[in-house]
């Protein structure tokens, strides 16, 4: 056997401390799984994970403790994304780690068999990637889309036309409620004619993500009292939730994030510039002043 040399030191270090935190991730991870099969694995892959950290822990003779604030991340972001989310940023890491271990075999002969079992990992996450939320992803984000180009190219339209945040709020609120009903009453319709049998849960997730879109557009017109400002803070509000969403899709969907992100925000954008343009047109063209 080779002797180890500094440089595979270091980076068995930083594998006993990912090993040992990945640990505690999946126990965590475990909690938010409800069917019983896929939460042992969870659980069988955070021992495996434990036994990992303590092999490269003979080689490296430091006992290390799991990165609380990493653990408390993806407990968070669990609690948000759902389990899917977090499991797609494990299998990745899981794919790392397998590389890593077969570039260090020669110098530690206990790297080739836990690459093995890293390359196992990868495949076992792989088969529980079953979660609600993902299979109702495309709801999302008809509500999601929808509603950020509908409302945020209204609210827009109605800052020059108006020039009165509170009216302008208002009409957003009515708007909002109205097109959210709609929204989920055509997305109950839809799915009960393809003769699906979860017909409620996608009018549901539809109705949410509008709901929650129009009301954190609607929010900067009754906090500043000066049109452009809301309408600035309404378009940062429009990226923002994009730039979100569309990582969270890229990631629980494996899909490219700069082509969903440039398709969404230039979308959103353009018709929030049309509307703004007609709003003051039609104000100079019917002689309105409020």
């Amino acid at each position: 056997m080779k002797p180890i040399s500094k440089e595979t030191i270091k980076f068995l270090l930083e594998l006993q401390q990912n090993e040992i935190t990945e640990h505690a991730i999946y126990l965590n991870l475990a909690k938010f799984v409800k069917k019983e099969d896929d939460k042992q694995i969870l659980i069988n892959i955070g021992g495996e994970e434990f036994t990992h950290a303590k092999i490269l822990e003979k080689y490296t003779n430091k006992k290390l403790r799991p990165q609380k604030f990493k653990v408390f991340k993806f407990f968070i972001l669990s609690f948000i994304f759902g389990y899917t989310f977090v499991i797609k940023i494990m299998e990745s890491g899981e794919k790392s780690a397998e590389y890593i271990y077969s570039k260090i075999a020669d110098e530690v002969p206990d790297a080739k068999t836990i690459a093995f079992e890293e390359y196992e990992h990868e495949n076992k996450l792989i088969s529980i990637l079953d979660e609600d939320r993902l299979k109702y992803v495309g709801s999302m984000v008809l509500g999601l889309s929808d509603a950020l180009v509908e409302i945020s190219g209204t609210l827009a339209g109605l800052t020059f036309a108006l020039q009165d945040n509170r009216l302008v709020a208002l009409s957003g609120i009515i708007t909002g409620i109205s097109a959210t009903l709609s929204m989920a009453s055509s997305e109950y319709l839809s799915a009960k004619a393809d003769g699906s049998k979860n017909a409620f849960k996608s009018c549901a997730y539809t109705g949410i993500m509008y709901l929650i879109t129009v009301s954190l557009l609607i929010m900067p017109y009754l906090v500043f009292s000066v049109s452009i400002y809301a309408l600035i803070a309404m378009l940062i509000i429009v990226i923002t939730i994009i730039f979100c969403f569309t990582f969270y899709i890229a990631v629980a969907k494996s899909i490219s994030f700069r082509e969903r992100f440039f398709e969404m925000a230039g979308v959103s954008l353009t018709v929030a510039a049309i509307s703004f343009f007609v709003g003051m047109l039609v104000k100079q063209f019917l002689g309105i002043d409020i």
